[in-house]
């Protein structure tokens, strides 16, 4: 795993706990992924799965625990290997209504 140049954890997360995202390339096990073989393909391009849990790898960039439902698999993904899939709402609601 080549991680980038810049330390990725000195800005927030990308994702949210609970975010819908989109995985943007195969992932296959690296070793780390309990009970199956080496190689063998966890998550595959455009599945679909939620943020679950978000931690660091070597204190310079996020992995994001992501539960897939169809397989049933929470698989550590970089941000990059990520796309959100809908939109977030706003944490606090927005009053549009300016005339106070």
């Amino acid at each position: 795993m080549r991680l980038p140049e810049t330390i990725e954890i000195d800005d927030p997360p990308t994702f949210d706990m609970g975010d819908r995202v989109r995985v943007l390339k195969l992932i296959r096990n690296d070793g780390t992924f309990p009970g199956k073989e080496v190689g063998t393909p966890l998550a595959k391009k455009g599945d679909i799965g939620y943020i679950v849990g978000i931690g660091t790898y070597l204190q310079r960039a996020y992995i994001y625990s992501v539960h897939f439902l169809e397989s049933n698999y929470v698989v550590g993904c970089l941000g990059r290997e990520l796309e959100l899939t809908e939109d977030r709402p706003p944490l606090i609601a927005q009053d549009d209504d300016h005339t106070g």
